[in-house]
Parts: structure tokens; C-alpha cells; sequence
């Protein structure tokens, strides 16, 4: 095998709980992840000149170190006898520092690309932990579906009840939010309401897509609605269309919507478009363990 083409998909937090600090600085979470049929396609090839080149679709996207695929491909060069290098070509379709999780996928395609070009024989697990050493959201990435993480993202338990299907708005404010900053000005004593990630699950577990909608949280929205007033009003925009619910997800700025009906989610995407002037807002759905095992069975 010479080349391969991978699928790199967006995510969203259903919940997202911030449980403790820890000395190191990192926050420690509980939340429920899930992927989205949104996605950007990574293709990787086999070179003989043992370098890294990354391009992009989008020109102004760093493909050096600054970009977390190139830094999955170095991992595994160096950690691995690897003599050839790799051409990496990232279409990309997910927004861009949008708390969806776009970097983060790319890098886990690269990872799980790069093992079966060069038969390297790494389990899902080995793939996860190296991961971890370039973010903590990627070893989701690898694993995929429905998830619960704990930990700082990196304690993963799936999810096999996955989640219902069901429609998702996706809309990207023009502001951008530095994570960083957000757990920075997150006071975790002023919190008044946390995720029932129980309650949650077992939701799920129903297709109770109605009080899932009610039961969506996310504490991070304590930091930023209260600074950029824009994801408030894009939050209320998708309830008057007939979302179940809505929520920022991570830590920000993409607001999401549940929709049960594709119409109104199509139709709230057309007039958020034009009220707001954003380009970035898509419908796309729940990709759930279905879809993920008939994609396994194609990929052999």
C-alpha cells in the first residue's frame, strides 16, 4: 500500500463538566463526546525523500510544525524506523479553531493513515496513547463514535448505546476564542449548574432526542456568553427554528442545534446565514456506530 484516504470527522460535547484543577495547570473533565458526519478528507502517501510536506485546500492553513498532522507524522518517525517519508493532503471542510475538534481529527487520520502504510502494527490503544503526548482530544479522535471522557479528555469509555439520529446545525461566530483563556476564567466555585451526565446517557440510551435537548450543558458557556453576547443570540435563533436544543460546543465559538426535522434545521441555517453574515454554518448529522462499522467493513 502506497497511499491512503482517510476520514477526519468534526465532534461536538453533548456535555462538557469541569470537575477540578490539577498542580499542572490542566483542568480535569467529564463529558460526552460525539462525532458528526462532517469531515475533512485526509490523503497520505508514501515518498522516498524522508520528509514531512503537508498541503492544504485552504492556503493560509500552517503545514509545518504549527499544524498538528505534520506533528502526528514527525511523532511517528521518531519514534518509529520509519526511512520514507510522507505527502499529506488535507481537504478540509470542518471550521478552523471552532471547538470541533478539526485539528485534533486531522492529526488521529495521520496517525491511524501512517500505521497501515507503514505496517507498523500499532493497536487502537498504542495509537491513543501516543496521541495523547500532541493533544487530549486526539485519542477520541482515534477512537471515535460516542464517548464519555474523564480525566483531561484522555479516559475514554464508549458509549455502545451510541447516540440517536438526528440533524445537527452547526454555526461558527467571527470571533475567535482562545481555550486557553476560557479555562484560565473559568471559576469553578461560581458555577451554578453542571451537566447530568447520567441522566444524559441514559436519555441517549432511550433516543429521548427531546430531553437530550434539555439536558445539553456546558459549563465553559459561564465564560464565554458572557463576553461575546453573539453566541446567545445565535443559541436562541436555533430554538425559534424548533431545535431540541442548543449549546456551545467545547470551549467555543460553534454553536449547535438538534434537529429532529431537516427542514427546520435547513431553514434556520438559510436565515442565521443571512441575520448574522456567517459563513460558516452547516447542517450536517449524528454519525453513530452504524455508519462507523460499514465504513470499517469499506476500509477492510
Amino acid at each position: 500500500m502506497q497511499e491512503i484516504t482517510l476520514k477526519a470527522r468534526a465532534k461536538i460535547n453533548l456535555t462538557l463538566d469541569v470537575t477540578g484543577k490539577q498542580p499542572n495547570g490542566y483542568h480535569t473533565v467529564c463529558m460526552i463526546m460525539q462525532n458528526l458526519s462532517l469531515c475533512d478528507t485526509i490523503y497520505i502517501k508514501r515518498i522516498d525523500k524522508p520528509v514531512i510536506r503537508v498541503k492544504s485546500n485552504l492556503e493560509w492553513l500552517p503545514t509545518d510544525e504549527r499544524n498538528l498532522a505534520y506533528r502526528g507524522a514527525e511523532l511517528l518517525k521518531n519514534t518509529f524506523p520509519i526511512k520514507e517519508g510522507v505527502f499529506i493532503y488535507l481537504d478540509k471542510k470542518i471550521p478552523v479553531a471552532a471547538g470541533l475538534a478539526g485539528g485534533s481529527a486531522n492529526c488521529a487520520a495521520v496517525l491511524v493513515g501512517m500505521n497501515k502504510l507503514f505496517h507498523l502494527g500499532l493497536s487502537k490503544r498504542s495509537l491513543m496513547k501516543l496521541g495523547l503526548q500532541l493533544g487530549a482530544d486526539i485519542p477520541y479522535c482515534i477512537l471515535q463514535g460516542t464517548a464519555l471522557a474523564e480525566g483531561i479528555g484522555e479516559k475514554l469509555t464508549p458509549i455502545t448505546s451510541g447516540c440517536p439520529f438526528c440533524y445537527v446545525l452547526l454555526a461558527k461566530p467571527n470571533i475567535s476564542i482562545s481555550t486557553a483563556s476560557v479555562y484560565q476564567n473559568l471559576c469553578l466555585d461560581k458555577i451554578k449548574k453542571h451537566p447530568d451526565t447520567k441522566q444524559m446517557l441514559l436519555q441517549m440510551q432511550q433516543k429521548n432526542i427531546d430531553e437530550m435537548g434539555k439536558l445539553l450543558c456546558n459549563v465553559l458557556e459561564t465564560v464565554t456568553i458572557s463576553k461575546y453576547h453573539e453566541i446567545a443570540l445565535l443559541k436562541q435563533k436555533m430554538l425559534s427554528f424548533g431545535a431540541k436544543g442548543t449549546l456551545m460546543s467545547g470551549s467555543g465559538s460553534t454553536v449547535f442545534g438538534l434537529f429532529t426535522e431537516k427542514q427546520k434545521a435547513i431553514e434556520a441555517e438559510r436565515s442565521i446565514k443571512k441575520e448574522f453574515g456567517l459563513r460558516d454554518v452547516f447542517v450536517t448529522e449524528i454519525w453513530n456506530k452504524k455508519q462507523q462499522k460499514k465504513e470499517r467493513v469499506r476500509n477492510g
